[in-house]
């Protein structure tokens, strides 16, 4: 342990302490199936309402004419619901059946509207937030009741922490952030340390492949001198602030056409109080890139055995506030992709938009479990019990009649 206190502090490496395998923040997992599984996790509450725009509601107009301009039907998708603008690179998808929505669904959250404890019980797959509820999350879950998983099954990425992975089961993390600037000298030195070390040997080695891989190490001819590092470090964030969603997707993708099985990462810039039509707008197109990358990257094969699964905490409030926005509210929509999906459709039993039919006369009125959507993924893409899904995956959960989500 003292040999990797050393290389993390140590300036002649010319690399950040996020670059050492030790520190990664990212999540992946392996299991013994083949199918895929990509779940994201939209932070923030996105309004479902207007991703997936219910047009079709005779009461839609009146609540939502000043975020969508007036007609949405030019968006349309069925009849009834209509696609927004970010998201229309993705209709082919939605043509080919590659793409679907969830739509009026919650997790059993109620009234309190923390974005802290919303994201708490999206990611522990429970009714409650009791101390275990908080200890780990459902797909550890999946995760621990499953033989032969490992560290390689499932890769959880980016910054944030996922209590969606957290557990006993193996789970392996990485960030956009973790890149290797590595002078020649540098470089050497590290594998000189750590070569005959069985602990961090392997590590090393595979963290270097990894990045090379990705493009995401750097090894310049000369060692930089100070400025030049900060300056480089500084045109990194930069950049990591503006592709971080990509350079995510592209992680997952090439990590799921190996060992990898399951991969879990979050995009933010869902909280959508005011000026809400550039904002979701922006949030809205980094999703469509996500979606569009893991179809690019992975290829038909593999896209053929994947599923894609994006959840948020809570829906917005259905009328519109003073500041151009929404508030924190109820149901919302889920997003879904892949090439085992039987997309091409909107999942929902519809509760309507009248001041009565409204939660607490002012959210989306919730008709379904979120939790049972996901469940019903697993149960169908993976062939997992549902007896295990509602008591030990999702403890407290109905998972109710089969949507027929899965091809």
């Amino acid at each position: 342990m003292k040999r990797r206190d050393f290389l993390i502090r140590s300036a002649i490496l010319g690399c950040s302490a996020a670059a050492s395998p030790f520190m990664t923040p990212v999540a992946l997992a392996s299991a013994p199936w083949d199918a895929r599984l990509v779940v994201i996790i939209l932070r923030g509450a996105m309004d479902g309402l207007d991703m997936v725009r219910p047009y079709g509601d005779r009461d839609y107009a009146a609540l939502r004419g000043g975020l969508t301009g007036g007609s949405v039907g030019e968006a349309d998708l069925d009849g009834f619901y209509a696609l927004h603008p970010s998201m229309e690179p993705l209709r082919p998808l939605w043509k080919q059946g590659g793409l679907g929505f969830a739509h009026a669904v919650s997790t059993p959250y109620r009234d309190q509207r923390s974005h802290f404890d919303g994201q708490d019980l999206l990611e522990a797959g429970t009714v409650g937030l009791d101390g275990a509820a908080r200890r780990d999350g459902w797909l550890n879950r999946l995760l621990q009741s499953v033989p032969g998983v490992t560290g390689e099954t499932s890769f959880a990425l980016g910054r944030d922490r996922m209590l969606l992975m957290r557990g006993d089961a193996p789970v392996s993390t990485w960030a956009p952030e973790s890149d290797l600037n590595l002078s020649p000298q540098a470089r050497l030195l590290l594998e000189t340390v750590h070569h005959d070390d069985p602990l961090f040997a392997g590590a090393v080695s595979d963290a270097i492949h990894i990045a090379e891989s990705l493009g995401l190490i750097d090894v310049p001819e000369n060692v930089m001198d100070a400025q030049e590092m900060v300056m480089e470090r500084a045109e990194a964030s930069r950049k990591q602030a503006a592709d971080g969603h990509t350079m995510l997707a592209e992680f997952a993708a090439a990590r799921l056409k190996e060992e990898a099985r399951i991969a879990a990462f979050s995009l933010n810039g869902w909280d959508t109080h005011k000026g809400q039509a550039k904002a979701i707008a922006r949030s809205g197109t980094q999703l469509a890139e996500v979606i569009g990358l893991l179809h690019d990257r992975l290829g038909p094969d593999v896209w053929g055995k994947t599923v894609v699964l994006a959840m948020t905490e809570f829906g917005r409030t259905a009328r519109v506030n003073g500041s151009a926005g929404t508030d924190h509210g109820t149901g919302s929509a889920m997003v879904m992709a892949g090439g085992a999906l039987r997309g091409g459709q909107v999942w929902a039993d519809w509760p309507g938009l009248e001041d009565s039919d409204l939660y607490a006369r002012r959210d989306l009125m919730p008709t379904r479990d979120v939790r049972a959507h996901a469940a019903w993924t697993l149960r169908s893409l993976f062939g997992i019990d549902r007896t295990l899904l509602e008591t030990s995956v999702f403890p407290g959960l109905d998972m109710g009649n089969d949507p027929n989500l899965i091809l």
